[in-house]
């Protein structure tokens, strides 16, 4: 069974720890996502078509992450703007989520996009008040629960929040 584990990160120091965490512990680039704000473009909305770039010289430039290069790593980063949250970077799994046809006002923006990874809609909800709040979401797609263990360790030894995983959670009893 696929599972995904998800979690909070304040930072971009952060965030470019965690992943080089999970790149050193052999986590494959196409299981890794990130979502975080982009905070370079917050005046310029001009390019708001993410663009699958697979040379990593232009993410630095275009991003605004400072280092960037540990983000340019995981597959398919760019950035693209949803309704109601503004302008956000995305990289890995994630990209092809959000940028799909399925999002839309219809499917309630940025929540809509995480209900449809399997995330519970709570914690899309929380997650969505986050991002919006400045702080950027990483998730791993794992196979095994050794992997997922890992994938937590590495979270919590960076600090970082509201760590969940997909598929573990009971749904809220109506």
């Amino acid at each position: 069974m696929n599972k995904a584990v998800f979690c909070i990160a304040q930072t971009n120091d952060q965030v470019e720890h965690i992943v080089s965490q999970l790149k050193a512990a052999g986590f494959d680039n196409n299981d890794i996502s990130v979502l975080l704000p982009d905070k370079s473009s917050e005046h310029e909305f001009g390019h708001e078509k993410h663009t699958k770039s697979p040379e990593g010289t232009t993410i630095g430039g275009t991003i605004g992450l400072g280092t960037g290069a540990i983000l340019g790593w995981l597959a398919g980063i760019g950035s693209l703007a949803i309704p109601g949250v503004g302008p956000l970077i995305a990289a890995g799994p994630i990209m092809g989520a959000l940028s799909g046809a399925a999002v839309g006002a219809a499917t309630g923006g940025l929540a809509g996009a995480l209900i449809g990874l399997g995330i519970p809609e709570y914690e899309a909800k929380r997650y969505e008040g986050r991002i919006q709040g400045g702080n950027a979401l990483i998730s791993v797609h794992t196979e095994t629960s050794e992997a997922r263990s890992k994938v937590k360790e590495i979270f919590e030894e960076a600090n970082a929040e509201d760590i969940s995983t997909t598929g573990e959670v009971e749904p809220p009893h109506h």
